[in-house]
């Protein structure tokens, strides 16, 4: 089984559409030919490999309305990230959901306010 994680917490699965799924290694020159999907899932196969957050990225970039999922393994110290990057949700399996309980992600759902960037660009108009 998976775990959904959104803003809110763990959720249940929601979605009966079919899922595009793509790897990590995904040759970003080909993501303008996904963007008019329903929904993507981005697989990350460790928590090392950062390559899905770019793809998210680039898939908004390239106009991508859908829905974006990562899937795998993402922990909730890269939850603000992926929200960031263009990831809707997360899917973790329930062995990482038990070791992170949904308490973690949630301390991290705030993923607007802090947004150092954002504060960086504040403080250099003051």
């Amino acid at each position: 089984m998976s775990v959904i994680v959104q803003d809110s917490g763990f959720v249940a699965e929601d979605f009966t559409g079919e899922w595009l799924d793509l790897a990590s290694d995904t040759d970003p020159s080909t993501l303008a030919q996904f963007a008019g999907a329903a929904a993507i899932r981005i697989d990350f196969p460790s928590f090392a490999d950062g390559r899905g957050f770019t793809l998210a990225k680039m898939l908004r970039l390239a106009g991508f309305k859908g829905r974006l999922r990562a899937n795998g393994h993402v922990i909730a110290d890269q939850y603000a990230m992926a929200r960031r990057s263009g990831f809707d949700e997360v899917s973790i399996d329930d062995d990482l959901a038990a070791r992170q309980p949904q308490d973690q992600w949630l301390a991290r759902a705030n993923w607007q306010a802090h947004d150092y960037q954002a504060r960086v660009r504040r403080a250099a108009t003051v």
